[in-house]
């Protein structure tokens, strides 16, 4: 099997690294090797970027010309939305039906962007003498884009969307583990008429490829979703080399479930909350206080539905959870479970893999409840970014905002109550970029997200998330003799 290429310029590319070996959870099978990128190649990609974001025809492109690039793109992706959500469910093991949802938040994305190019325009300032003064909007140039395995058809688009709508040139580096889906969008972004040189997409690990991109001299931004560790990693580059980051990291985010939320509504969406993805979302409900009085009633509740979840092969009818996107990943979730297991956890459900013959080839594994440990415990703190739920009851609020504020994290969190000042009350007191009130993982391009704490730096989406990959700069106008 032939490794595939990478995307330079308007060339594609075999890479001289050594070759990313993308393996479908669902089964253990190969699905294919993808080329990877060398400090050569990724010095290359770069300097295709700068070229092509210094010519005229793309530095001096009006906002409506650009927009129309971008709606083409979205075009493509719609029609190929079947196509691009079978390679992700095959690369990361998602639900197909989840797949699908997310190419067209792809979709949505680069029109969103668009649309956002079109009509933003420069601003008057308030003068302080006889001058006028004006802000207006300068691309940064050339933005190193480095995405998650988790989601990458809504990932890679929500950042190259709002930095080619900015101006700028963008050199993609996908994750090792979903590696092709960056490519398709390059190739989507040059049959769209991109110029090319505008999307450059380079394989590769971390280490060489990624530190290469990060620390390329004429590498103007950074934009990066993972980890918190391996975004200490790119803040410590961004540090040295003073460019601009964006930071959209982990997170362990509390569900809050007062006594007097709906019950059914609450029960559904702490389940989907933390189990939707198999648990791989940045944002998932990972830590569950529930008020004293209800505690009991809601955790026979949350068992109950736990249990009903099917899990099973992620194009499967009537599959709900699917595999987790790694071999390597899972052997990481059971860690956490063995070291709740030695903190004196009580798992009520899951806790092991699935029994099914037509598992045991993929990289599946129960969803998980853990009771009976304190907020401080290891499983409560870490992000496990899999199907794993703690819960812990609460007697007051001042207590619960204590404990769910009690972590490095800031990225989410979820209330159930049906007293509105309640809900006011505690969103404000909560350390978290997003607040979901009755609702959990209701999310919108037009939104800006990010965290707070360790959970991250700056804000995506939203008019504000164009604004990230563009300078401002002051003009003065005289206008007296």
């Amino acid at each position: 099997m032939s490794a595939l290429p990478f995307l330079v310029g308007d060339s594609w590319v075999v890479g001289s690294g050594e070759p990313i070996r993308s393996v479908n959870p669902a089964d253990a099978t190969l699905n294919y090797e993808v080329s990877t990128a060398d400090a050569s190649q990724v010095d290359a990609a770069v300097r295709a970027a700068v070229k092509a974001q210094a010519n005229p025809c793309w530095r001096r492109m009006k906002p409506h010309e650009r927009a129309r690039l971008l709606y083409r793109v979205a075009e493509l992706i719609a029609a190929r939305a079947e196509e691009l959500a079978g390679r992700q469910m095959r690369e990361n093991g998602k639900l197909r039906a989840e797949c699908r949802g997310q190419a067209a938040s792809a979709a949505a994305t680069f029109r969103y962007y668009a649309a956002v190019c079109e009509s933003a325009s420069s601003e008057l300032t308030a003068p302080r003498g006889s001058y006028y003064s004006m802000t207006v909007y300068e691309p940064v140039g050339v933005a190193a884009a480095l995405t998650p395995w988790n989601s990458p058809l809504t990932m890679e688009a929500q950042k190259v969307a709002p930095a080619l709508a900015a101006g700028n040139a963008v050199v993609l580096k996908p994750s090792e583990v979903t590696p092709t889906l960056g490519l398709e969008l390059g190739r989507l972004c040059l049959e769209a008429g991109v110029p090319p040189g505008i999307v450059n997409v380079v394989a590769g690990r971390g280490q060489p490829t990624g530190l290469a991109l990060l620390w390329h001299p004429q590498v103007r931004m950074f934009a990066f979703t993972g980890g918190t560790a391996t975004g200490r990693v790119v803040a410590r580059v961004a540090a040295e080399r003073l460019v601009p980051t964006l930071l959209e990291l982990g997170g362990k985010s509390p569900q809050i479930v007062f006594a007097d939320a709906d019950l059914d509504k609450a029960v559904a969406g702490v389940i989907d909350g933390i189990f939707s993805s198999t648990g791989q979302s940045c944002v998932a409900g990972s830590r569950l206080f529930v008020e004293a009085s209800l505690y009991d009633r809601f955790l026979e509740r949350l068992v109950e539905g736990t249990r009903k979840l099917k899990v099973g092969l992620p194009d499967a009818e009537g599959s709900q959870v699917g595999p987790l996107a790694s071999f390597a990943h899972r052997d990481r979730v059971e860690s956490y479970i063995e070291a709740a297991r030695k903190e004196r956890g009580e798992v009520l459900v899951g806790g092991r893999r699935p029994d099914s013959q037509e598992l045991k080839k993929g990289a599946f594994y129960l969803p998980t409840v853990i009771v009976g440990l304190s907020n401080r415990a290891r499983v409560c703190q870490e992000e496990i970014f899999g199907p794993v739920l703690c819960v812990l009851p609460f007697k007051d609020e001042d207590e619960l905002v204590a404990q769910a504020n009690d972590t490095v994290y800031g990225l989410a969190c979820g209330i159930w109550t049906a007293d509105y000042r309640k809900a006011w009350r505690v969103a404000r007191a909560i350390e978290a970029g997003t607040i979901w009130i009755n609702t959990y993982k209701q999310l919108s391009i037009s939104t800006p997200f990010g965290g707070f704490k360790e959970s991250g730096l700056g804000r995506e989406k939203g008019v504000g998330g164009m604004r990230a990959y563009q300078l401002a700069k002051s003009l003065y106008w005289q206008v007296d003799a």
